[in-house]
Order: structure tokens, then C-alpha cells, then sequence
């Protein structure tokens, strides 16, 4: 009798559980979705070094499915709570006709059984077929070979799913048995005529809060766009942070103290239709709202920013990367050693042949060494310069005080690095990027790391700073930076070069690095990957082997480089879609809840509203306009947070996103939004259209 009750029940409040239902199939089918990549990875043609990617893509991706395990858990805690409560009358009868809390408390772990394994055998079917695409957007990603592509089901993702939706349930079954006990059956026979005590607060304060929390939010705006480079540690970003949540709850607590206030003087608005009773709605569940709403606000505000940021970061790192590695080879050593220098923060003791090795070209070591050189084609080398007399300090001359008042953190000690014109050109005639001509007195500033790039252009828009290289002043031949580079990198890097005439007295004891640049002597991408092994940086590699035998060389490939940036690209952007799209779901399942919740609350208010002559379209445009503004509020000030914390983030990630890049990432941003927000605000408004046509 229980089993067929449940049913039943579960048939007649399909519509209760719409949202639900929806909720719980797309959690289902993302978790599987990215849980499965380890199957789906076994049909790509990829390198060694890619795989390795993946599988600590997959391994990130389990940690980050542990969080997701745990939102999902109270998000279905929450939505279950929504169900029980909106059926209280009926338990109530239930009691009254002589079944106790335990035959009750059975039922709803029926329908809960039910609901539970009906959504999650479609999220299963849903997230099956999607990990297909997933597939091709994994395969796209790191540029792998499909050929061999064909319908995979990842039996490890549907277990694991299952056993943490399974978890989900028991923990929802025990909080519902706990809930139900709780019941008194006046109280259940009473609970449509119960309603939220709202207390009125004074417009007056409320209109001063207001102002003073935007004032404050201004602030915390103002600290993470302009002033971001004090931001340096987490004790000092950590203030705006608190600004900007604290303010965001008293932005929605004084909203439902004067928001009345001011249409009310707007009394052509105030008096048409349904207006004012939307509008006392709208006051009243504000007012009781200001918690979710603010949660609801920021959580919108990191699946807008996560989402914005790591695609633009991937857009730009893709963009960047085919500019920034022109040629398969880049190799460099440091020249003239001592008897002992330091790296990477330590002293090293060096040894006479590294010490003679220093003083001869990269190209003769490779030689010496018994490389075969025909494996290499388009071979340039050039020096690099640098000497204490010119640092970052003395090129800011009398800008130093100033810039380092707002970037403390600097190391203004270090030298400059500089190169011979003649040399570069070469370099960068093989690279395919800008050549330069120069005087005998003048000097170029090649940079393209932004924030580097801003503070010198502060220098040298004035013109009237010399430096001072070699025993001869040279000037600036612009007023800005221009864009170079000599060593590949994944992104726009390059912090200063200074790019000096030939005949500049640099001497061999300033000589400070060898640079060495080459193409693969190689016709198809088997070839080269075939001269790779020669140069990677695993045990085997040629470079290793110079290292090992202690010569003092290192170098980086194109292939490497474009492998592991893809790599660590796509990781950011599988964790970013996931932990956004989750974040968007549950944020918009919380406030549809809430708002099917007070649909359900006030059908006699809507029943007031058909007896005293308002119709169906009437009643339906007002509850329309309600969801929306319940929808767009949280939305719209998360909007406003987004724009300065993405601005903040690409600032903070200077070089490695851009922002144009932004536009095509916010865009896709949007979409994702619209989709999913849009689904909810629209089953949420069909929902709670139905639920004020019931009859009591």
C-alpha cells in the first residue's frame, strides 16, 4: 500500500518535482561527463608527455569532483526540504487518518528512492552521449589524432557516480526521517496559513546604508582595478574581498527598506496594474531573502568570473603561443663562470671545464660533444650582455622613488639584459618578427610583459633620461616600448632588452649569456618528433647528457613548450567550466526553489487578486515580472562584481590573458548563463504558474 501511495504521489507532484528532477539529471551528467575523460583518453593519438597531461588532468579533476560531491549533496538537501515543506497539509491529513511519523517517513524515502533513481538513469543516458562531445573537445584541445574514435562508456565514471549520488541520497533520507519526527500535527494541518514574519525596517537608515556599503563597495572596486599592484599578499587582497561580500549583503538588506519608498512617489508606476502588489512581493521576500540572495549573488559572481577568466586565459595562451615559439630549438648557457656563481637562490662550486666550456659558443659545445649538426638547419647564435653598472634602477633614474612606492616587491638591483643590434636582427629575421635600425647614440627598450611594460614607458615617454652603457650616454630612439623577444616562452614575457648600435664598447667580461636558435632539419612532424628525443628534457636527451657530464647548458623545444602550455590551458579550462557550470546550477536551483516556496505560500494572495477582478494575464504578467526581478537582481550585481574582479584577474595575470580576449570569452560566458539561468527562470515560472492555479 505504501510502495503504490508513493507513486501516486510522485505521478500527481511531477510538477513539484520539475526543478528537481532537472537539478538532479544535469549534476548527474556533468559528474559523469568529467569523470570519464580517463576513458575517452584511450582512443587518442597523443604523445607520451600529453598523456601524462591528461592523467594529472584526471587526477585534479577527481579532487575537484570531491567539492562538487559535497554542493550537490547540500544543494539536494536543500530542494528536498523545498518538497517536504510544500506538502505539510497533506502529511498532516495522513496523521489525522491515523499514520504515524514512521509509515510517513517511509513514503517520502520511497518517492525520494524513486525521484532518485529516475534522474539518475537519464543524467547517466544525458552525461553518456554528452561525454561523446566531450570527447572531441578533449581531442581538440591537445590537437589529437581521432581517427580511431568510437562510442565510449566509462564504466570506472558510472560506478563512482553512482556510489556518490547513492551517498547524496542516504544522507537526504536521514535528514527527512529527522525532519519528520520534528512534525506536530497542528502545525502541519496549519501550514499554508503560516506566514514569515517580516519586520519593517526604517527607510531612512536603510537609504544611508545603502549609500555608505556602495561608497564601500566603490572602494574595494577602486583597490583590486587601479591600485592593484599593492595587492601583492594574501593579508593585503584579503580586506577588499571582505568589502565586497559584506557589502553585498547590505546592499540586499537596505534594498527592502526604501526600494518601496521610492516607486511610491512614482505614482503613475506605483498605481498601474499589478504594480503594487509586485512590488510589496518583491519588498516583503527581500526582506527575508537577504542571506540567499547575497550566496546566490556571489555565486553567480565566481561562475561569471571563473568562467570569463579561464577562457580568456586559454584564448589568450593559444594565441600567444604560435606567436611566441617561432622555431623548434632554443638553447642558452651562461657565459664567462667563475669559481663559483649563483643559482636558483644558492652558490654552486663550478669545475674547470665548466669554466673553460663558458667561454666558447653554444654551436662549438655541440660539437664538441659529437652532436651530429646536420639534425639542425637555420642556425643563429648571439651574446647577451648585462653589467651592475646599469640596473632596473638606473634605468628608472628619476621615476625609481615613484614606482617603487607602488611596487615595493621589485628587484630594482637587477641588471639590465643587452644586445647589439646586428645580433638581434638575425634573430629576429628568423623568427619573423620586427627588425630595427639604430643610430650611434641611441638605444631601444624591447618589452611586451605588460605591467613591465607600462612602468618603463613612464620612463621613457619623457625622453630626458640617458643611460649610461659602457662609458657612453645613448637616448631613447621612442618614447615607448617596442615589441621583441629573443628566447621562446608560452606568453608575452619578455621583461627588457635593451637594444644597443654595434659599435657599443661592450667588452667580453660583460658578455653574461649565449643564445642559440634553430629549426628541426626535418620535412613532416615524424621527423621532427624523431630529432625531439635528441633534444627533450627526459633522462635520455642530449641535454640532459651535457648536464650530466656537468656543462652548465640548458634549452627548451617548440614541441615541449606547446605540449605542456596546451596541457596546463586545458586543465584551467575543464576545471573552470566545471566548477562554474556547478556553481550556476545550484545557484539557480536555490533561488527557483525559493521562489516555487513562496508561490506556494501566497496562493491566497493570488486568489484575493482573481476575486477582486484582475484575469489570468493580469496574474501571470505579475508573476513574470516578480521571478524576474527575483532573477535579475542577484544577477545584475554579480554582473557589476564580474566586470572589476575579471579586470583584476587579468591584471593579476598579466601576460599570460589579454584583454581582448575577453570579449569572445564573456560572450561564451553569456551564452552558458543564458542556457542554464534561462532554463530555470523559465521551469520556475511555469511552475509557479501552476501552483497558483491549484485549488486549496
Amino acid at each position: 500500500m505504501l510502495f503504490k501511495l508513493s507513486w501516486n504521489n510522485m505521478k500527481k507532484s511531477i510538477k513539484d518535482y520539475a526543478i528537481y528532477f532537472l537539478t538532479l539529471v544535469l549534476g548527474v551528467a556533468i559528474f559523469y561527463m568529467f569523470n570519464s575523460i580517463d576513458s575517452q583518453q584511450a582512443m587518442l593519438q597523443v604523445t607520451q608527455s600529453q598523456r601524462e597531461i591528461i592523467k594529472l588532468m584526471i587526477t585534479m579533476l577527481g579532487f575537484v569532483s570531491v567539492f562538487v560531491a559535497v554542493v550537490l549533496g547540500l544543494l539536494i538537501v536543500y530542494a528536498n526540504n523545498f518538497l517536504i515543506n510544500r506538502r505539510k497539509k497533506e502529511f498532516g491529513i495522513y496523521m489525522t487518518l491515523g499514520m504515524g511519523k514512521r509509515q510517513i517517513s517511509k513514503i517520502i524515502l520511497m518517492e525520494t528512492i524513486f525521484v532518485g533513481v529516475i534522474s539518475l538513469a537519464v543524467g547517466l543516458v544525458v552525461g553518456v552521449f554528452a561525454s561523446q562531445f566531450m570527447s572531441i573537445l578533449v581531442a581538440k584541445m591537445f590537437e589529437a589524432d581521432m581517427s580511431e574514435f568510437q562510442f565510449v562508456f566509462s564504466k570506472d565514471a558510472c560506478i563512482k557516480t553512482c556510489i556518490y549520488f547513492a551517498v547524496m541520497y542516504v544522507a537526504v533520507m536521514l535528514f527527512n526521517t529527522y525532519t519528520v519526527s520534528k512534525y506536530k500535527l497542528i502545525n502541519l494541518l496549519n501550514a499554508s496559513k503560516k506566514n514569515e514574519k517580516v519586520k519593517i525596517k526604517n527607510p531612512f537608515l536603510c537609504i544611508l546604508v545603502f549609500f555608505v556599503v556602495a561608497t564601500i563597495l566603490g572602494y574595494a572596486y577602486w583597490k583590486v582595478t587601479v591600485d592593484f599592484g599593492r595587492l601583492t599578499t594574501a593579508d593585503k587582497l584579503l580586506p577588499p574581498i571582505l568589502m565586497g561580500i559584506i557589502s553585498t549583503i547590505l546592499i540586499f538588506w537596505s534594498l527592502s527598506g526604501f526600494i518601496i519608498q521610492v516607486v511610491q512617489k512614482m505614482k503613475n508606476t506605483y498605481l498601474k496594474g499589478t504594480n503594487m502588489f509586485v512590488l510589496r512581493q518583491i519588498n516583503n521576500k527581500i526582506n527575508t531573502m537577504v542571506a540567499s540572495m547575497s550566496v546566490i549573488c556571489l555565486m553567480l559572481f565566481m561562475t561569471i568570473s571563473i568562467l570569463s577568466s579561464s577562457l580568456a586565459l586559454r584564448n589568450t595562451m593559444q594565441r600567444e603561443l604560435i606567436e611566441m615559439t617561432p622555431v623548434d630549438l632554443n638553447l642558452y648557457k651562461t657565459a664567462n663562470l667563475k669559481e663559483s656563481y649563483m643559482k636558483y637562490g644558492r652558490e654552486v662550486k663550478t669545475t674547470k671545464e665548466q669554466r673553460d666550456d663558458s667561454r666558447i659558443s653554444i654551436q662549438e659545445t655541440l660539437k664538441n660533444n659529437k652532436l651530429d649538426m646536420k639534425v639542425l638547419k637555420d642556425i643563429i647564435e648571439i651574446q647577451i650582455y648585462a653589467t651592475n653598472d646599469l640596473t632596473w634602477k638606473d634605468f628608472l633614474a628619476d621615476k625609481y622613488e615613484e614606482i617603487k612606492a607602488e611596487f615595493p616587491d621589485l628587484n630594482y638591483n637587477m641588471p639590465e639584459d643587452i644586445v647589439k643590434i646586428s645580433d638581434y636582427n638575425k634573430l629576429a629575421r628568423l623568427y619573423g618578427i620586427n627588425e630595427y635600425e639604430l643610430n650611434d647614440n641611441e638605444y631601444i627598450m624591447l618589452c611586451n610583459f605588460a605591467s613591465q611594460e607600462n612602468i618603463r614607458n613612464k620612463v621613457l615617454e619623457d625622453r630626458k633620461n640617458p643611460l649610461m652603457i659602457a662609458g657612453k650616454e645613448y637616448n631613447t630612439k621612442y618614447n615607448e616600448c617596442k615589441d621583441g623577444f629573443v628566447v621562446m616562452s608560452t606568453s608575452h614575457t619578455n621583461q627588457g632588452i635593451i637594444l644597443v648600435p654595434d659599435n657599443c664598447s661592450l667588452t667580453e667580461d660583460m658578455k653574461v649569456r649565449y643564445l642559440f636558435a634553430a629549426n628541426y632539419n626535418a620535412n613532416t612532424d615524424e621527423e621532427k618528433q624523431e630529432i625531439e628525443k635528441i633534444f627533450a628534457s627526459g633522462d635520455s636527451g642530449f641535454i640532459q647528457n651535457l648536464s650530466s657530464n656537468g656543462l652548465d647548458i640548458d634549452g627548451m623545444t617548440k614541441i615541449s613548450i606547446m605540449e605542456a602550455s596546451v596541457g596546463l590551458a586545458t586543465i584551467i579550462t575543464f576545471i573552470a567550466i566545471y566548477l562554474g557550470v556547478i556553481f550556476l546550477i545550484a545557484s539557480s536551483a536555490i533561488l527557483a526553489l525559493k521562489q516555487l516556496t513562496d508561490a506556494s505560500d501566497n496562493k491566497q494572495r493570488y486568489t484575493i487578486l482573481r476575486k477582486i477582478g484582475c484575469d489570468e494575464k493580469m496574474i501571470n504578467k505579475s508573476l513574470f515580472r516578480q521571478i524576474g526581478i527575483f532573477f535579475g537582481l542577484p544577477l545584475l550585481l554579480a554582473i557589476i562584481h564580474s566586470i572589476f574582479g575579471i579586470k583584476f584577474a587579468v591584471e593579476m595575470m598579466s601576460g599570460l590573458a589579454s584583454e581582448k580576449d575577453l570579449l569572445p570569452s564573456a560572450a561564451a560566458t553569456v551564452i552558458i548563463i543564458g542556457v542554464i539561468y534561462g532554463a530555470y527562470f523559465l521551469a520556475t515560472y511555469f511552475g509557479s504558474k501552476n501552483i497558483i492555479k491549484e485549488e486549496e
